[in-house]
């Protein structure tokens, strides 16, 4: 319902997004309207759950061909050096390979949303999952500014028809 009320644009961040024929009707529908989708999920390079890429990377095409703009998170994103700062890493030279694992949702800059749930059928179906919807632009705001600092071209890679990071276009 947060996404079919939708009037401007949806920012979505989820380390595992595989899609069903529901959930691709549901953003071809918003899109339709002009609604501007903008998901950002880990890339191969970033995943720790090559199944769920899988599903992922199978569903890719169509969401692109429906207008829904897809990140691919950077295993080494430049935001990780703001995150890893601690003297342990600069001691040890050693920086690590990072993957999204946040599961975050912004609706016009209205309604944000922060949870356990993934974009993908084993939470909607499976698993126990919660979500704080909290209606308040201030919060709303902050954590979609986060969410495009993530999908800075340092940090992810967009995906287009021409162009995936896994390189199977």
């Amino acid at each position: 319902r947060l996404i079919e009320s939708a009037q401007q644009r949806v920012v979505i961040q989820s380390p595992y997004l595989v899609t069903t024929a529901l959930s691709q009707d549901l953003f071809r529908e918003v899109v339709a309207r002009g609604v501007r989708v903008r998901i950002l999920t880990n890339s191969l390079a970033s995943t720790d759950n090559l199944e769920a890429f899988s599903g992922y990377q199978r569903e890719r095409d169509a969401l692109l061909g429906i207008g829904v703009e897809l990140y691919e998170f950077k295993p080494d994103a430049a935001v990780r050096r703001e995150v890893m700062k601690g003297a342990l890493q600069v001691a040890l030279d050693y920086t690590p390979i990072f993957g999204l694992h946040a599961k975050s949702m912004v609706v016009d800059d209205a309604i944000a949303v922060i949870g356990t749930f993934n974009l993908d059928p084993r939470s909607a179906n499976l698993n126990t999952e919660c979500l704080a919807v909290i209606h308040d632009a201030r919060i709303a705001g902050d954590l979609a500014r986060a969410m495009e600092v993530d999908m800075r071209p340092e940090n992810a890679w967009r995906t287009t028809a021409d162009f995936d990071p896994d390189g199977t276009v």
